[in-house]
């Protein structure tokens, strides 16, 4: 009878993060809580971190001027690769807008942050999901898709309420600042969507879930920035 070997880290993650900082610590945290339990002893992740201004990209943010925002983090990949990852995590889910000239700038293949958010969603057997981001992610296509190309009808909040939810990621969230009149507009939009038929919330912004727990709702929230990470973490040891 032979012993089961020690699963150990074998794959080196290269996270693309700081797009906030605020929601990259928790990745960090996670990734080598997730690996020191399922290795046991003083095991710990295999990772590089790029680490960006968000003032750069938020200004590229603001301009729509998507292209250069996906070279940026194509010369954040290719740091990466040259320091020696083994596969891609970006730290963020609004720039996943522009995943595609980041899988070009390397070989390297990139982890999607909605793939094991659509794994969740399925274990769930939830089908109709309310999704929650900045207004990027809430209004243009390139998340939504994804977990609709997967089987999910993706319902978002009316217009003034995603005015709401941006404003709060971008001028509180990021900033570390966390108010409770904001997590009751929160709550409230969450209540809208579930009213809509929502049976489970995507909280589509890594720091969402700086602000808003699984009692601030009626539903299933996924906390896509742990759903990711938990991921990158397991796929490092495979």
């Amino acid at each position: 009878m032979h012993a089961t070997p020690q699963r150990t880290p074998s794959r080196t993650i290269g996270l693309i993060g700081g797009m906030s900082w605020e929601s990259t610590l928790p990745y960090y945290r996670h990734i080598n809580e997730v690996v020191r339990r399922e290795c046991g002893g003083l095991h710990s992740a295999r990772l590089l971190l790029h680490s960006v201004d968000f003032h750069d990209i938020e200004a590229l943010q603001r301009a729509g001027d998507w292209d250069a925002a996906g070279a940026y983090l194509a010369g954040a990949a290719r740091a990466l690769h040259a320091g020696g990852a083994d596969f891609l995590v970006l730290c963020t889910n609004t720039m996943h807008r522009v995943a595609d000239a980041i899988e070009a700038a390397t070989p390297l293949p990139l982890l999607h942050i909605a793939d094991p958010t659509a794994a969740a969603l399925a274990k769930l057997g939830a089908r109709k999901v309310g999704l929650l981001g900045t207004r990027f992610t809430m209004e243009q296509d390139f998340y939504r898709q994804r977990l609709q190309q997967q089987g999910f009808e993706v319902i978002v909040p009316d217009a003034g309420a995603r005015e709401d939810v941006h404003r709060i990621i971008y001028d509180e969230l990021c900033l570390g600042v966390l108010r409770e009149a904001s997590r009751q507009r929160y709550r409230q939009v969450i209540a809208a969507l579930v009213q809509a038929g929502a049976s489970a919330i995507v909280l589509g912004c890594t720091e969402i879930a700086l602000l808003v727990r699984a009692e601030d709702a009626p539903v299933p929230l996924l906390d896509t920035a742990l759903l990711h990470a938990e991921a990158a973490a397991l796929h490092s040891l495979r």
